[in-house]
């Protein structure tokens, strides 16, 4: 049985796709001599021989650490390996996803170098079609995690061996889902939805791969099976912007001043938005499914509002960590019932503490009525690198979960984490002010909390 075996990536979804979730081979390299020595160069022969440097079995998504992993072990090993066969047949073009490998990742195809990406918490993915060698192919990935750098955004993971107080054993590696997606080589490549609802619309930004003269993005949405409009844009460049005008509906649980189905931890309503890429004579070229829901979210006079209405946030503390995965959940039914235990307890929502949480989190949050405070993993002590590498990694984070209704603020930075100095250092006090209007800029949409329940600026 595979583990973690439902699509990872819930509010970008195609049809067709294959999990590489399950056993694959793996290594220690404390040596760090793997590169030198060409492990990124094994054939699918070389992992059958049993000859291979790769000696032990991991069960992915779940990092060494972990019990569920098979091997459980907590010592440092700041450099680890993976590789695997996997099996492809056709021509069009092949995509390979990581949802998150803590913290830089190296990646080869059939020896060929494919991507590489620094940010333990957020995806990346590579067209891996170049570097395909018939129907067997090996994937390898060498994974480097810095324990004992405390300038490296890791949360409460812990730079120590073993956890104590508030810490966490660390994750090292891959620990959320791995999978290939076949694709056209034109096709949707990203999408971003601003709900509206002063004007009962959505925004819609699309950006596409590959276009040509004559090709048209269709795009259709519907809330409980219902169709709410259809929209056809013919493509004038790979970067398309539409207002999408929904449709008022009279039901009595609908907002009766927009015409429109308001989201809300009482009333989690969410349209479903599917979008085809189509060539000059009609035929579909991509098809993606998403969804999105209707609210608003703003602050005055020192309150808090949903909707247009005062609205109190009674959350938990999610630290989002799991006794045998560690940071991953053992199962989906697992990120499903935190959720439910939570709303039974009277709570309505959650700040996920010092992570950026497993995409499939965010979609039970939407999908059951849960408001989020997303945040990110913050470094323990300040560095000019620490300041690329938050940077860096939180903009992805911004830009992989900006769709979800769920997430009603964000907080970059947690109680000085990183920047202990603020009332002494202009430039810690200057970088944390900037950390909030980047993330503004990324998303205006929603309030930011500078520095959450510590110096305030």
């Amino acid at each position: 049985m595979i583990p973690r075996p439902e699509y990872p990536r819930p509010q970008f979804r195609r049809q067709d796709w294959t999990n590489l979730n399950g056993e694959w081979n793996f290594a220690f390299d404390d040596s760090n001599a793997g590169l030198a020595k060409g492990w990124q160069d094994l054939t699918p022969d070389d992992l059958r021989s049993g000859d291979s440097p790769f000696d032990r079995k991991i069960v992915v998504p779940f990092c060494y650490q972990a019990k569920l992993s098979g091997i459980g072990e907590t010592a440092f090993h700041d450099v680890v390996w993976y590789a695997r066969t996997f099996e492809h047949a056709g021509d069009d073009p092949l995509l390979l996803h990581f949802g998150a490998v803590d913290y830089r990742a190296m990646v080869w195809v059939n020896g060929m170098h494919v991507v590489s990406h620094e940010g333990g918490h957020t995806p990346f993915s590579a067209d891996v079609t170049h570097a395909l060698a018939g129907e067997e192919n090996v994937v390898v990935v060498r994974a480097e995690d810095p324990s004992q750098d405390v300038t490296v955004p890791r949360g409460k993971q812990y730079w120590k061996e073993e956890s104590e107080d508030i810490f966490y054993t660390r994750t090292t590696g891959i620990w959320q889902t791995v999978w290939l997606e076949p694709v056209n080589r034109s096709r949707i490549e990203a999408l971003r939805l601003t709900p509206d609802v002063d004007a009962a619309s959505v925004e819609l930004e699309a950006t596409l791969e590959g276009i040509e003269l004559g090709m048209s993005l269709r795009v259709s949405v519907e809330i409980e099976g219902e169709p709410i409009l259809e929209d056809t844009v013919r493509l004038q460049s790979s970067f398309v912007e539409r207002s999408l005008p929904l449709i008022r509906r009279g039901e009595s649980r609908l907002a009766a001043w927009t015409g429109i189905a308001l989201w809300s931890p009482e009333h989690p309503n969410l349209y479903d938005l599917h979008l085809e890429l189509l060539d000059e004579a009609g035929e579909v070229l991509d098809s993606v499914d998403s969804y999105f829901g209707m609210r608003k979210v703003e602050t005055r006079g020192g309150r808090v509002y949903l909707n247009g209405s005062p609205y109190y946030h009674r959350l938990i503390l999610d630290q989002g960590y799991f006794p045998e995965g560690i940071l991953t959940a053992p199962t989906d039914e697992d990120l499903r019932g935190d959720i439910e235990l939570a709303k039974e307890m009277g709570f309505n929502g959650a700040r996920k503490h010092q992570k950026v949480e497993d995409p499939r989190w965010l979609f039970w949050a939407d999908t059951l009525g849960f408001l989020v405070w997303g945040e990110m993993a913050n470094a323990y002590q300040y560095s000019p690198d620490y300041v690329r590498r938050i940077t860096d990694e939180w903009q992805e984070a911004l830009m992989r979960d900006y769709n979800h209704p769920c997430i009603v603020a964000w907080v970059p930075m947690n109680e000085s984490w990183g920047v202990p100095n603020l009332p002494d250092a202009p430039a810690q006090r200057d970088w944390v002010c900037a950390l909030y209007h980047l993330t503004k800029t990324i998303d205006p949409t929603r309030p930011v909390i500078s520095n959450d329940g510590w110096e305030s600026l």
